[in-house]
């Protein structure tokens, strides 16, 4: 992003922040690192406080189009109070840790619908807050998370969109406070209607997939056997009487 002025409210010679990313695009599990530059004003700011955080939007803000008040997934230490000097220019390198339970805004080398994610950049002068600029990036779906997709893909089943809730699903082994679930319509072979409800939870060496209100399965990522079988043999088992 470019220099942007932040804090209109101090006028002409406000200082100016700008956040640069390492990369655009990243899996779960993997750590997203650049850049803030500060850029002192016409005189010295007391800068009370910076803070990034990674966050993005929920089920419940999806009626607001823009990113007023998004969930925070991530947060990193916050720095300050310090002076920033007039025509001064300061750094800090930021690094998140994201977790495997990261929400996907990519899956099958396409958008997802309904994931969006970002850092954002939060200063705080003169006890007034400037949320900043929201520096979003791709979130690309994890091998393992790819192919269970492609699997219902293959079985007919129709992706509707994801949607990112607030807490722990039902049954769901979380190491995170939210989660994303996909929807999809049943495939007529199902003789089913409605729609079916999936969700990962990742980890290092393996995933659970949660089908509705199935019990999970577990998928280790070097697993070489028959992940289709195993799920259609799963869905019929748990829905199809």
């Amino acid at each position: 992003m470019a220099f942007r002025k932040f804090l209109s409210a101090l006028g002409v010679g406000a200082p100016e922040v700008e956040t640069t990313l390492s990369t655009a695009a990243v899996r779960p599990g993997d750590r997203l690192e650049g850049r803030v530059t500060l850029r002192g004003g016409g005189a010295d700011t007391t800068i009370q406080r910076l803070g990034l955080e990674v966050v993005g939007r929920f089920e419940d803000l999806e009626s607001d189009s823009g990113w007023k008040n998004p969930g925070v997934l991530v947060a990193s230490h916050p720095v300050g109070p310090f002076t920033l000097r007039a025509g001064e220019t300061a750094h800090w390198d930021l690094g998140f840790d994201l977790p495997w339970e990261m929400p996907l805004t990519h899956a099958l080398s396409m958008p997802v619908n309904g994931g969006r994610v970002a850092v954002r950049t939060e200063v705080a002068i003169d006890n007034a807050v400037d949320r900043g600029d929201f520096d979003e990036f791709r979130v690309h779906a994890l091998p393992a998370q790819d192919r269970l997709l492609r699997i219902l893909r293959e079985r007919g089943f129709r992706y509707d969109e994801a949607e990112l809730k607030r807490g722990y699903a039902e049954g769901a082994d979380q190491a995170v406070d939210f989660w994303q679930e996909f929807e999809f319509w049943w495939p007529a072979a199902y003789e089913l209607t409605g729609q079916l409800e999936v969700q990962f939870v990742a980890r290092e060496h393996d995933l659970d997939l949660h089908l509705g209100t199935a019990a999970r399965l577990t998928f280790a990522y070097d697993d070489t056997g028959d992940w289709s079988a195993r799920v259609h043999e799963h869905l019929v088992a748990s829905f199809v009487r």
